[in-house]
């Protein structure tokens, strides 16, 4: 009994904080009045990358993981690469689009998967995963369709973050996998943030900083609150934190099954608080790609894990997502 109440403790915590980052992230993007997605990313991976540190390599109360300098250079930069542009793109997304679609627009993440696992040879093909995909991708379709405050550019832009965030998991698969690294979200943190801090500081010197600096192409007036920035980068944190503390109390299968609990009620809370409208065609085309995504979950956990199966843990880092982180 107390270990059924930690485990749905556990879960609440997960779904809540997952649900939490991506209304907070919105919040600050599209209505408080801080629409630099780039800065609001690089307070996170810098933010971040700090306190994993500390759990890490000062306090020693999460395990590290030895990775050689050839290693982090040809296997977790190229990661982080691909993840710093994911969250770029998904966070860019939220001043668009409202949090209801995009959640339903990452229900196409599973069918980028498959296409790129195929591409690369990890995946096998079938008729019937096929057929699936097709059935997601409908239903994608239908909910698009029905969005009204749809945006070309946001719609876009979630699409390069989707296809990015694919590219992710699967590299995660090829490059991590092989090399045989046992990472956690937390030292995933430690060794991906920092990475991603670099790679999104190019474009925000270019796209971003001369907004912030000298107001440029600024119509608007601009908030900047360390507080909420912080606050907004802490929550962000303690969303890793409890993806680590959730998968070693339960498993892959549970939070895989959290995060459909938590896209119905971020669609539910997200319309609400921030007013945007979800139609009977959106609903009837997301549940068609929610039944898509929920065999393709089932099918892959139930299938044999080959021998040399990875335990990195990147599901979703930071859940801007993403999504991815999600």
């Amino acid at each position: 009994m107390v270990k059924a109440m930690e485990t749905a403790s556990a879960v609440g915590i997960w779904i809540a904080l997952s649900a939490g980052v991506i209304l907070f992230n919105k919040y600050i993007l599209s209505v408080y009045g801080f629409p630099f997605p780039i800065a609001l990313t690089m307070i996170h991976m810098g933010f971040c990358s700090f306190l994993a540190f500390i759990l890490v390599r000062v306090a020693k109360v999460v395990p590290g993981a030895s990775v050689s300098r050839e290693t982090y250079a040809k296997k977790i930069t190229p990661i982080a690469a691909l993840f710093a542009l994911s969250l770029w793109c998904s966070n860019s997304a939220y001043i668009y689009l409202s949090v209801a679609f995009i959640q339903m627009l990452k229900a196409m993440s599973p069918v980028v998967v498959f296409v790129i696992s195929c591409g690369f040879g990890i995946e096998t093909y079938s008729h019937g995963m096929l057929a699936n995909m097709v059935v997601i991708t409908t239903g994608v379709m239908i909910a698009s369709y029905g969005e009204l405050n749809f945006n070309a550019f946001g719609f876009m832009v979630q699409c390069v973050a989707i296809v990015a965030e694919s590219f992710r998991i699967v590299s995660v698969q090829m490059l991590l996998g092989r090399a045989n690294l046992k990472l956690n979200s937390i030292t995933t943190l430690y060794y991906v943030s920092p990475a991603c801090f670099v790679f999104l500081l190019i474009p925000f010197v270019f796209l971003e900083l001369p907004k912030l600096a000298y107001g440029l192409e600024i119509t608007h007036s601009v908030h900047a609150s360390a507080g909420i920035l912080l606050g907004n980068a802490f929550t962000a944190f303690l969303l890793n934190l409890s993806i680590y503390l959730l998968i070693g109390r339960t498993s892959a299968l549970t939070l895989n099954v959290a995060g459909v609990v938590k896209d119905w009620i971020l669609i539910g809370i997200s319309a609400l608080l921030f007013e945007a409208p979800v139609t009977t065609t959106q609903l009837l085309g997301y549940l068609l790609a929610f039944g898509g995504v929920c065999y393709y979950n089932y099918a892959k956990l139930t299938a044999p894990q080959p021998a040399t199966a990875t335990s990195v843990e990147l599901k979703e880092p930071l859940a801007p997502k993403s999504e991815s982180q999600a």
